[in-house]
């Protein structure tokens, strides 16, 4: 297979922060004005830019901002890494945080998700991890710190055991997979997960959003929703949905669980104590979907697992802490970045 990284193509505007909201906004029954699969509608938090991928004889584009302290750089980068359902923007409070204390920030949408190509090709956690190592080499960035989240946190995993040279810490954030969910959850064939995510309705897809929090407002999650729903309006909807498929069967057959104990890097794990998010438990058996997804007793356990690794419990806070509990999320990620 050939993978090689080549130019930065520049594609940035300054754009506005589309995650402030000051009043509620009522949900709507419906989306009418399609998007493009690539999101190009969508506005950002800061520039984007893409970084030129061939994978499997295919040219790809695999988009990133790169975000610079206003003052007083300390000289350290801080990778963040999205969740499945999320795309880079989401992270721009917390880029502000880092940046505002010196940090430089690199935001890369992973190749399948957000403004990067959507592309029919082998997902793997190495091969997102081979890109993301890429864009450092090609920012000049020898180490960095790796802040994974949700999906994120099992590609951080996979980063910091393929280059613990070049992982200064990690901080993993909610991570899904610290479970093997094959043991629990019986196999799909990608025909079915394809089917499921091109006939994914508003409604259920609302619900999946809106239980990964429990006091974010409603009006809020929906940023998450709206792409989501009006990509499925575009005449290139059934690519999209293909590889949404092909990402979800990379997280099935590839667990990162039994690789904690190799992780050799200084860990933190921030977790909200309502997470019950677990891949395929609407397909478990009923006797195991209960002890799917208990993402707080996983962490103590994953904790007790990676060499050093320090817990912080976030209570009455679900599955994205950075945006339902930001001070305690930074305050947690600042002190740990001091040490």
């Amino acid at each position: 297979m050939n993978r090689t990284l080549a130019t930065l193509v520049a594609a940035g505007l300054t754009i506005a922060n589309v995650w402030a909201q000051d009043k509620p906004l009522p949900l709507p029954d419906k989306y009418e004005q399609p998007l493009g699969t690539c999101y190009e509608e969508l506005r950002y938090p800061y520039p984007t830019v893409f970084l030129n991928l061939f994978v499997e004889g295919q040219d790809l584009r695999m988009c990133f901002m790169d975000v610079q302290p206003p003052k007083n750089p300390n000289g350290r980068t801080v990778v963040l890494l999205h969740g499945k359902n999320f795309f880079g923007a989401y992270w721009a409070d917390t880029a502000k945080f880092l940046t505002d204390r010196g940090f430089r920030v690199i935001i890369p949408d992973q190749i399948g998700f957000g403004k990067s190509s959507k592309a029919t090709i082998h997902y793997s956690f190495d091969f997102l991890a081979e890109n993301t190592a890429g864009l450092l080499d090609l920012l000049h960035v020898q180490k960095a710190t790796i802040i994974g989240h949700s999906m994120g946190g099992m590609l951080a995993i996979r980063f910091a055991r393929l280059y613990p040279g070049r992982t200064e810490a990690l901080v993993l954030e909610d991570p899904i997979g610290l479970e093997d969910y094959a043991l629990s959850v019986p196999p799909a064939p990608l025909e079915q997960l394809y089917q499921q995510e091109l006939n994914m309705s508003l409604e259920e897809f609302r619900r999946t959003i809106q239980s990964y929090f429990v006091t974010y407002p409603k009006d809020k999650a929906e940023v998450f929703v709206e792409p989501r729903m009006r990509v499925s309006l575009s005449g290139d909807y059934p690519r999209w949905a293909l590889c949404a498929a092909l990402t979800t069967l990379m997280i099935y057959q590839q667990p990162v669980c039994y690789e904690l104990a190799e992780i050799k890097v200084p860990t933190l794990l921030i977790v909200g104590q309502e997470d019950h998010t677990a891949l395929g438990k609407d397909r478990a058996p009923i006797d195991l979907r209960r002890n799917l997804g208990n993402i707080p007793e996983l962490a103590k356990k994953a904790a007790e697992t990676i060499p050093g690794a320090r817990l912080i419990e976030l209570p009455n806070v679900g599955h994205v802490p950075h945006l339902e509990a930001p001070d305690a999320f930074f305050q947690a990620v600042e002190d740990f970045l001091r040490r």
